[in-house]
């Protein structure tokens, strides 16, 4: 029959397509009217539903960061991930300390420390801001400033080692140095490395009266390749001051024997000589037996948090002095990491030094992971895979009390006839026998 028409006017092919296509859109309109009034009545019963149900799905909520009281149903339905616990863009309410992250570095070494940093950035520092001290023995380059630069925007200030701060002790020579370097360079691990002698020695008795650090109350030590797995709320340089710590660390490993064999026999005679600069009291059994022999167990240095009146200490300056001009630090290899323990069991208490269980850290070599729930919670790590759990020196310190300085001095006694380092290789025995 064809379109009637209207006051004489006489339709278009284009004006009939046209109507076709306003019907089509008002038909899909009303569709999408419908299925939206479908969609939101099944969504009021999914999420009545999910809030009628039993315990678990408001713990989806704490899970998620919300607050079941006050999450509404949009947070729930669209998937929206929860606001961080604490903004990152602002810093860290609270007081800081004197403090420094302190890093000896080479600049070989840039790309293992931006690791290092990117992730304590992200775990503590990007919110503390405390500032960092990168010391070298040559000249940072332009490009090691640069790369620095890039990953952090806090201070970072630069400082190079001259031969005050790296280079030999004064009871040692070159020449008697390179012979114990050949001798030794089969027998542990950097036997031969002249550098690595160097740095025990700074990080020993050295690296606290460097011009960028003397005037420091606390630092914390970061070397490159290391990474950190747990998020850090609070200021560890603040908790530690206000319980009155002194020293913190996270793994304790035994050291090689071969490396320290004549450390305990020097120890004992500086101790036996000042024993007016020795507490009362002090955590010393942790590395001594009963049978007055070094067990080996150290703090492992290259994480450590460290109130610097330990070491700008009277009696701290005397041990290390004491070790310089033993030789030791040259034709043995004295790590910076028993010297620093040994000293550290001796001049405090066990109340004054603090295993952090809740930062995940792991050096080439070791990893720490804390196993407690509300620790772990906060990391990305497999406390299965912890070195700690499994060490007898960590254990060890759970277990050890304070040790009167007496009772230390008569176990010295008593155990000197046997001691003695003219004959290394019945001290190293001694070492191997006597390793609790």
């Amino acid at each position: 029959m064809g379109i009637p028409q209207l006051g004489g006017y006489k339709p278009t092919a284009r004006i009939y397509k046209l109507g076709l296509l306003l019907a089509a859109a008002l038909t899909v309109c009303a569709t999408l009217w419908m299925l939206s009034s479908s969609l939101s009545s099944v969504s009021s019963s999914f999420v009545n539903g999910i809030k009628g149900s039993k315990g678990h799905n408001n713990n989806n909520y704490h899970h998620n960061g919300l607050n079941p009281a006050t999450a509404n149903d949009d947070d729930l339905l669209v998937g929206r991930l929860p606001a961080a616990r604490v903004s990152y863009d602002q810093p860290a309410e609270g007081e800081r300390v004197n403090a420094a992250i302190i890093a000896l570095v080479r600049n070989s070494e840039l790309d293992g420390l931006r690791k290092s940093i990117r992730m304590f950035e992200d775990r503590f520092n990007r919110r503390f801001k405390y500032p960092y001290v990168l010391l070298n023995d040559q000249n940072f380059t332009q490009e090691f400033r640069d790369g620095i630069a890039a990953i952090t925007k806090n201070e970072v200030r630069y400082g190079v080692l001259d031969s005050d701060y790296w280079g030999y002790s004064p009871s040692v020579t070159p020449e008697g140095t390179e012979k114990k370097l050949e001798e030794n360079k089969n027998r542990y691990l950097y036997g031969g490395s002249l550098s690595y002698r160097f740095m025990c020695r700074f990080q020993s008795g050295l690296f606290y009266k460097h011009p960028l650090v003397r005037d420091l109350d606390w630092y914390w030590r970061l070397e490159p390749d290391v990474e950190y797995f747990c998020d850090l709320d609070y200021d560890p340089f603040v908790f530690m001051r206000d319980r009155g710590m002194k020293y913190g660390f996270t793994i304790a490993p035994r050291e090689g024997r071969r490396t320290v064999e004549t450390l305990w026999y020097h120890t004992r005679e500086w101790i036996k000589n000042n024993t007016d600069l020795l507490p009362e009291r002090s955590l010393v059994n942790w590395v001594m037996g009963t049978d007055g022999h070094y067990n080996l167990c150290h703090f492992w240095s290259n994480f450590e948090i460290v109130d610097m009146s330990l070491y700008r200490s009277a009696a701290y300056e005397s041990y290390f002095q004491y070790l310089d001009n033993s030789q030791g630090f040259f034709y043995e290899r004295w790590g910076d990491a028993p010297i620093h323990s040994i000293a550290a069991t001796l001049l405090l208490e066990k109340g004054q030094v603090h295993w952090f269980e809740d930062i995940g850290y792991k050096h080439p070599g070791n990893m720490h992971c804390p196993r407690d729930p509300g620790m772990l919670a906060k990391c990305i790590c497999d406390p299965g895979k912890a070195y700690t759990y499994r060490s007898a020196c960590q254990a060890r310190f759970a277990k050890v009390n304070n040790m009167a300085k007496e009772r230390m001095l008569e176990i010295i006694h008593n155990s000197e006839k046997e001691y003695h380092p003219s004959d290394k290789s019945e001290d190293v025995d001694q070492a191997a026998k006597h390793r609790s």
